[in-house]
C-alpha cells in the first residue's frame, strides 16, 4: 500500500506505521512531555502538532513542549490558542506564545540552547515521553535522516520512550548526508568533544535509535517557514562597516589573520547584515562556526568568501531557499549541521576561537546586555545561544541600533533592566553610531568608552551627565541607583525615554542634586 515511499521509508517493516497526523496525535495524553524537531523555523514538525491542537479543541489537554529553537508555520500561535501548552523551552519567537507568556498563562523556562539536553539526559528535567523528528527519510537500519536542522532532534530521539517520525516529501533528499549526529557521553567521565576545526566530522550523518521505538510514521509535503529577516539598511550596513574596520585594525595588529576566527551570529536581520558586510571586506577563506546559517552564510559562498560552514540548522528567506535547495549540491561539501549541544558546547567554542556576533535589546554604560526582557519584565524570544557563545568567545561582539522607536528609545541605558550578559562576557559593543572596544578597560573607562562611540544624540548628553553625577557618588561601578533605571519608568509612563524638560525636570539634573547633598553615600 504505501510502496511508493520505499525511498524515505527503507525498512520495510516501518511502512506499516504510516498513520494519519491525526492518529499519531492521538499517541500522546495530558501531562506528557513532547520533544519536537524545529530549530528557528527549521526542521520543524508540520503535521502533528496541528493535528494535537485540533483534538485539543474538542478534548482539552496539556503538554511541556521542548524544542531547539522556535518554530514555524505558526504553530505555537496554534497550540496555544488551543490551550496546549501549559510548559514551553527553551526559546520561542511566536507573538501570541509571547503574549500567553507574559500573563503568566504558559509557564516558559528560559535556557541556553546547549543546556537543554544536558538537563534530560542527567534526570534534572522532566523526561521526554514522545519525540516528534521531521525527517527526510528512515534508512533500512531505522536511522532517522533529519531535515534542515539538528537542534535537540536527536537526543530527543534517544530519550523519548516513542518516537513519532514526520516524514517531509518537500524536503530533498539531497539533505542525506548532510548531518554530523554526535553525542557527548556521560558525566562526569565525558571524552573531550574531537572537533578541532569547523569542518571536522565526528558522527554519524542520522540518528541512530531501535526500530520499536517508531511508534507512527506521518507523511507531509510542506516547506519550511520561510525567515523573516529584513534586507539591509543604512544603520545596519553602517553596524557592519563599524566592524569590518575594528577586524581591519586587529589584522594590522597582528591578533588576526585576513582568515580572521571561525564566525558565529545570532539569528536576525541585524545580524545576517553584519555578515554580509563581509562581502566587501579584504577578509577570505572564512570559516562559520554556528548555530543558524542564513542568507548570509550563502551570500559569502557565493562571493567566495566563506570556505566552510558548521550550524544547527538552515533558515533562508523564500527565494534564497529556492535557490540554496534547487541547486544544493553547489553547498553541500561546505557544509554541515550539528546537534545543537555540539554547536553551542562551550568546549568547542573556546577550543575553535570563536568570533561571537550577536543582538541585544539594549546595553548599558558598563557592558552588561539585555537579550530578552523588554523594560525588564516581559519576555521577548530568549537567551537562545548566545550566552553559549558569548562567555566562550575569543571575542564576544553585541551589536544593536542605538535607537528605537522613532528615537523614542535609547538602545544604551544607564543599567539594563534585565541581564543576559554581564560585562564580564562582553568585549566589543557596536551600533550605527560606531563601536566601542572593551577589552583591558575598567568600568569607568568602559563607560566613556560605549558613550563617546556607541549612544545617539541627544541620549549621549544625558548619559554623559549621569556618569558624571554618579562618578560623584563613587565606587569602582559608580552609579546614581534611585535614577538607574528612570529611563525605563519614564518609557513606561510617557512613551518615549527623553524627558519633557517643559513639564519636568531632567532626572540627570535630579540625579546631581541628590549626589551633592541630599544623599550621602560614603
Amino acid at each position: 500500500m504505501h510502496d511508493q515511499y520505499h525511498d524515505r521509508i527503507r525498512h520495510p517493516m516501518l511502512r506499516a506505521r504510516i498513520t494519519s497526523a491525526a492518529a499519531a496525535a492521538a499517541l500522546i495524553d495530558n501531562g506528557m512531555t513532547i520533544g519536537m524537531s524545529g530549530f528557528t523555523r527549521a526542521g520543524d514538525a508540520k503535521a502533528v502538532p496541528l493535528a494535537l491542537a485540533e483534538r485539543a479543541r474538542r478534548d482539552p489537554l496539556q503538554i511541556t513542549l521542548m524544542t531547539g529553537a522556535s518554530l514555524g508555520g505558526d504553530v505555537d500561535k496554534v497550540l496555544t490558542q488551543a490551550g496546549v501548552l501549559a510548559r514551553r523551552l527553551p526559546f520561542q519567537s511566536d507573538p501570541t506564545l509571547r503574549a500567553a507568556i507574559n500573563r503568566g498563562e504558559v509557564m516558559f523556562i528560559d535556557q541556553h540552547l546547549s543546556e537543554t539536553v544536558e538537563l534530560l539526559r542527567s534526570g534534572q528535567i522532566a523526561p521526554v515521553d514522545i519525540a516528534i523528528i521531521e525527517a527526510v527519510a528512515i534508512t533500512d537500519s531505522g536511522a532517522i535522516i533529519p531535515t534542515t536542522s539538528v537542534g535537540n532532534s536527536a537526543s530527543f530521539a534517544l530519550l523519548a520512550d516513542k518516537v513519532i517520525v514526520e516524514i517531509n516529501l518537500a524536503q530533498p533528499l539531497a539533505l542525506e548526508g548532510l548531518h554530523d549526529i554526535f553525542i557527548p557521553q556521560h558525566r562526569p567521565h565525558r571524552a573531550p568533544i574531537p572537533l578541532m576545526t569547523a569542518s571536522d566530522r565526528i558522527g554519524t550523518t542520522a540518528i541512530m535509535i531501535p526500530l520499536e521505538k517508531i511508534a507512527a510514521i506521518v507523511i507531509t509535503e510542506k516547506t519550511d517557514s520561510s525567515s523573516t529577516v529584513l534586507a539591509a539598511d543604512d544603520d545596519t550596513a553602517a553596524i557592519a562597516a563599524h566592524l569590518v574596520a575594528f577586524f581591519e585594525r586587529e589584522v594590522a595588529l597582528g591578533r588576526l589573520t585576513e582568515r580572521l576566527m571561525p564566525l558565529q551570529a545570532g539569528i536576525g536581520t541585524i545580524a545576517n547584515a553584519v555578515m554580509s558586510g563581509f562581502i566587501d571586506s579584504p577578509f577570505r577563506h572564512l570559516t562559520m562556526y554556528s548555530e543558524v546559517l542564513q542568507d548570509s552564510t550563502f551570500d559569502l559562498f557565493d562571493a567566495g568568501k566563506l570556505d566552510f560552514a558548521s550550524g544547527s540548522s538552515i533558515t533562508l528567506s523564500a527565494a534564497r531557499g529556492e535557490q540554496v535547495f534547487g541547486d544544493f549540491g553547489r553547498y553541500k561539501d561546505r557544509l554541515v549541521l550539528r546537534p545543537q549541544e555540539v554547536s553551542n558546547h562551550p568546549e568547542v567554542v573556546r577550543r575553535l576561537g570563536i568570533i561571537a556576533i550577536n543582538t541585544a535589546l539594549e546595553a548599558d554604560i558598563y557592558g552588561n546586555v539585555n537579550s530578552t526582557h523588554v523594560g525588564g519584565t516581559h519576555m521577548m524570544n530568549g537567551i537562545g545561544g548566545s550566552g553559549d557563545f558569548a562567555r566562550n568567545a575569543y571575542l564576544a561582539v553585541f551589536a544593536t541600533k542605538s535607537l528605537a522607536k522613532d528615537g523614542k528609545i535609547s538602545s544604551i541605558v544607564p543599567m539594563v533592566s534585565h541581564v543576559d550578559h554581564n560585562e564580564h562576557d562582553v568585549d566589543v559593543i557596536v551600533t550605527e553610531v560606531g563601536l566601542a572596544d572593551l577589552r583591558g578597560l575598567a568600568p569607568r573607562e568602559r563607560a566613556q568608552a560605549i558613550i563617546e562611540n556607541c549612544v545617539a544624540a541627544p541620549f549621549r548628553q544625558m548619559l554623559r551627565d549621569y556618569v558624571a553625577a554618579a562618578n560623584r557618588r563613587g565606587g569602582h561601578t559608580p552609579h546614581v541607583l534611585e535614577q538607574a533605571l528612570s529611563w525605563h519608568v519614564r518609557y513606561g509612563a510617557t512613551g518615549s525615554m527623553l524627558p519633557d524638560t517643559d513639564t519636568e525636570p531632567s532626572p540627570t539634573r535630579q540625579a546631581m542634586s541628590i549626589s551633592e547633598g541630599k544623599v550621602r553615600m560614603s
